[in-house]
Parts: structure tokens; sequence; C-alpha cells
């Protein structure tokens, strides 16, 4: 209660109310001596005595209740950034995780474009009535050897395919004593030039290359005829499936054994 006095009236007036109360309870105290008169009550009427000295402050009270919290204050200016912190240890591997499921296969790639068309190739051989014959500008390749035993004798080649018709001697070209027209008909053209390793022929034409002779190099090929029997009898040229080659020239006796060979070329006409 003195509390609630002293922070509403301060100290002093607590003084001043507590010698008023003291006043009024001592005028009380006089009337009720006086038996009644009226004189006693006008005694306590007289005008007061001096106010008496300050007393000493009393002892501070106890702390009122906190008051209600103000409105906040308006935010302060930004900090500064402060200094990158260090790197931190490295953390242990996790466990490993759980197998994810399987992904659905992905849809078929597009069929590719089709491929160009390739080269015609080579015409067949024509077989009427079960023959087969070469065909027309057609070449084919072989080769021919013979074994010897005196200064003439007689070796054989044979076509791969049958020509239609035999040709005659100015169409069957020894290349090794041929001249230079005549071995421009054994070259088609095309690279590298007609060798033995290289027997070429133009259309209509039999060319025979020679390798070697064993053991004389001076056994040449002789004549070329053709080995199909005609009225006539025998002829330079070759037959429809092959040709017959006359060795000659070369020594007598003991020395003309050997082996001469070679390749050839022809095209059909």
């Amino acid at each position: 209660m003195l509390s609630s006095f002293r922070s509403r009236f301060g100290i002093p007036g607590v003084i001043a109310v507590f010698a008023l109360v003291f006043a009024m309870l001592g005028g009380a105290y006089a009337a009720s001596n006086d038996g009644g008169s009226g004189k006693a009550t006008a005694s306590a009427k007289g005008k007061p005595g001096p106010r008496g000295p300050r007393g000493k402050p009393g002892p501070p009270g106890a702390s009122g209740p906190a008051g209600p919290q103000g409105p906040a204050g308006p935010a302060g200016a930004k900090g500064d950034t402060g200094a990158a912190g260090s790197n931190g240890a490295k953390g242990a591997t996790g466990a490993k995780g759980p197998t994810g499921a399987k992904g659905t296969n992905g849809t078929a790639g597009a069929k590719g474009a089709t491929g160009a068309k390739g080269a015609t190739g080579l015409t067949g051989p024509s077989c009427p009535e079960g023959n087969c014959y070469l065909p027309s500008k057609s070449t084919v390749m072989g080769t021919w050897s013979q074994a010897f035993a005196g200064p003439e004798t007689i070796g054989s080649l044979t076509f791969p395919l049958p020509l239609k018709k035999p040709l005659d001697a100015a169409h069957v070209i020894n290349f090794k004593t041929a001249s230079e027209a005549q071995k421009a008909l054994c070259d088609n053209g095309s690279a590298p030039p007609p060798s033995i390793g290289n027997p070429e022929a133009d259309p209509g034409y039999l060319c025979v290359f020679t390798a070697a002779f064993e053991p004389s190099g001076e056994i040449l090929v002789g004549g070329i005829v053709n080995p199909e029997p005609s009225p006539g009898g025998f002829s330079s040229g070759s037959g429809t499936m092959g040709a017959a080659i006359l060795f000659g020239g070369g020594p007598t006796g003991p020395e003309a054994a050997g082996a001469g060979f070679g390749t050839f070329a022809v095209t059909a006409p």
C-alpha cells in the first residue's frame, strides 16, 4: 500500500498525508475529551501549525511490473561481408543406394535408305540348245605349256568357253614375234599394257604370250594352227575350242629336250 502511495504522491506527498491524518486524529481526540461541548470542535478548527522539517527519504520500493513491449525499431544498416570460412573436412562416403528400376526399351530406329543400284554385271555365256559360247566382246584368259624332246613338237591351248566360229590366221597373234601394229590389237586400252602377266586381246582376236623356254632360249614358237581339221587340212588360226602351237628352230640331239609355257587371251567378236 505504501509503495502505491509513494509511486503516486512521492515521498513529500506521503509525509503530508500522514501529517494531515495525525491532525485529524488529534482533533477527534480533543472533541471526545470535551464531553460533547462545541468548544472542542471549535478549537480543532484552528490554524495548522508550521510544517515540520522534511523527513529522510524512505527506502526504495519494489520494482513495478514490466510494461508492454514497445514497437520494433527500424532495421539497421547491412553489415560488411565476413571473411570466407575454410573448407570443412570431407565427409564419409554414404551407403550405396538401391538399384534403380530397369528403364523401358527405346523406340526402334528408322529404316535406312535403300542403297544405290549396283553396276550391271557381265553378260553370261550364250547356251543355245545346251551349247555355251563366249558372249560377244567378252574376254577369257588362260595358260598353256608343252614339254618337247626334239627340234620340233606341238603344244596346245584350250579356251575356257568356246567361240561360235573359228579365227583365221589374221586374227591370231604371236605376241613374241608380232609387229607393233599387231601388238596394238592385243591392247584393250586399259592399264597396265598387255604382257605375260596381263594378257589382253581386242574383240575377234587371240593373242598368245610366251613366258620362257627351257633349257634353251633359242626355241621359238612357230605357227599357231586350228587343230580342228577342215576339207583342206590344218590351217593357221584357231578353232572354236582352242589352238595348237608349233615349236621349231631349236637344237637337235639331247639338248633339244625342254619345255615352253605362257599365257593367252581371246575375245569373242
